[in-house]
């Protein structure tokens, strides 16, 4: 059995190829595109083991002409860029499978193996590629294991249920899904169904029909319903009343709805992923939770670290929110290394949303372009003395204070432009909080969805596409 092995760090080489020995395989080493591909146009190899970034090129980018060379051979991908994009442009070649650095060698032995007992066994088979994105910023061992298992459902329709807790990220994990998927054409729905009053939710997701209930004056498109061809994304789904669920179990089993008040079975064609901060088993030992539609969600578990568990990404997080935050009209800011250290020892019991909150109060308050250590220490222990004094609440006064401070137009319109300065933020984060949705977040400032949008117009603010870390 005969491996080809294309790395460039002759030490990884050296321990790669004892390892694949010692499986009984036969290793050819080499360490460039033009080589690998000479090789391969001479001889026969039943599996090829190579790295990405080589010495001539992509080893990703130019899989093609592996493929024409040895349509059938399996292939393993090893990559230090250890992001979502790389995970995908590895499963975008139907490699075998992919493996961050550092890597278990045992396992990646044990893995081709495999690679090559299944090629023996089967022919090759198509799949559609996906389309590479980075909804999903770290590049940490938990984050990889996330990568990999997107990449596993990419291209088919298998439900996932997505866990972990509060502010982990389960939404953008389930666009990645979606954006990445073979559904990216269709629409992505998602619903919040703690959100729902309970005598609402299964007309939210069902619909209803006219003169179903006291107030249903019109025929309602249900999120089943607009989801069709894409995706639905049932968020905090523990939460979801029992005779909810019952509706939910039938449609999952039937891939038909019916409207609340109606008669006809409305077949529907969505993708289903699920999320919960909540353990459901305990759940269903105390009858809270449906057993059966337990099982029916979590066909695909995806674990999301809590923040805490994945500190090496806390840099790389915060300095991209810095970016979003300039973009979204705050000031723009350098991160030192010295200050992104300070963030990483942060127990963020939060996760990711505690940390993007923090940073972009940090991007209106601090006072230089480069934010240095002492900046953020300073703005950790005001955001503890706030929290243990106002249960979460924010100096506002104080920040009004520094904004003055550094912001004294010369016609004196100071508050016209500090109006301006509130209430962007203020807009920006209510339309997060609410996808976008400006009915749902003018209800949520307590003002009319008219003065809303005649104010986002004046301030420049587009609701769609905003980023959310949730």
């Amino acid at each position: 059995m005969s491996v080809l092995l294309v790395e460039d760090d002759v030490s990884i080489a050296i321990v790669i190829t004892a390892a694949l020995e010692a499986e009984g395989f036969s290793v050819t080493h080499c360490d460039s595109i033009a080589e690998r591909d000479r090789l391969l146009a001479n001889e026969q190899f039943e599996a090829l083991v190579t790295d990405v970034m080589l010495t001539d090129g992509d080893g990703i980018e130019t899989i093609g002409t592996v493929r024409t060379l040895a349509p059938d051979m399996p292939i393993i991908i090893l990559s230090a860029q250890n992001t979502l994009d790389t995970a995908v442009r590895a499963s975008d070649t139907e490699a075998f499978e992919y493996f961050p650095k550092p890597f278990d060698i045992d396992e990646l032995a044990r893995t081709v193996r495999q690679a090559v007992g299944a090629a023996a066994a089967r022919g090759g088979g198509e799949s559609e590629a996906p389309v590479a994105g980075l909804p999903l910023v770290g590049r940490s061992a938990a984050m990889q294991a996330v990568y990999r298992m997107i990449t596993r459902v990419l291209r088919n329709d298998l439900t996932v249920l997505i866990l972990g807790e509060s502010g982990t990220g389960k939404e953008l994990v389930a666009e990645a899904i979606h954006q990445l998927g073979h559904r990216k054409d269709g629409p992505f729905v998602a619903v919040n169904t703690a959100a729902i009053p309970a005598e609402l939710i299964e007309s939210e997701l069902f619909g209803h029909e006219k003169g179903a209930f006291t107030g249903a004056v019109a025929r309602h498109i249900g999120k089943f319903e607009q989801a069709s061809g894409g995706t639905l994304f049932l968020d905090e789904i523990g939460d979801m009343p029992m005779q909810a669920q019952t509706r939910l179990l039938r449609a999952l089993q039937s891939g038909s709805v019916r409207r609340v008040g109606g008669r006809d079975e409305i077949k529907v064609d969505v993708r289903i992923i699920a999320a919960t901060n909540k353990d459901l088993e305990p759940m269903i030992a105390a009858g809270t939770f449906r057993e059966d539609l337990y099982y029916r969600l979590n066909v695909v578990p995806i674990m999301l670290p809590p923040l805490r568990e994945r500190a090496d990404d806390i840099p790389a997080l915060a300095r991209h929110f810095l970016h979003l935050a300039a973009n979204e009209g705050l000031p723009r800011h350098i991160l030192s290394d010295a200050a992104a250290a300070v963030l990483a020892r942060q127990p963020w019991r939060g996760n990711v949303r505690e940390l993007r909150n923090f940073i972009y109060r940090l991007a209106l308050l601090a006072r230089e372009e480069a934010i240095d250590a002492g900046s953020v220490e300073t703005l950790l222990a005001t955001t503890a003395r706030t929290d243990s004094d106002a249960a979460g609440t924010v100096d506002l006064a104080g920040a009004v204070v520094h904004w003055l401070a550094h912001n004294r137009p010369a016609n004196g319109h100071v508050y016209d432009l500090a109006l301006a300065a509130f209430e962007r933020p203020l807009f920006l984060e209510a339309l997060r909080e609410t996808g976008g949705n400006q009915l749902r977040a003018a209800q949520l400032l307590g003002i009319n969805r008219n003065t809303l949008r005649k104010r986002l117009h004046e301030l420049a603010i587009d609701p769609t596409g905003l980023s959310r870390e949730g």
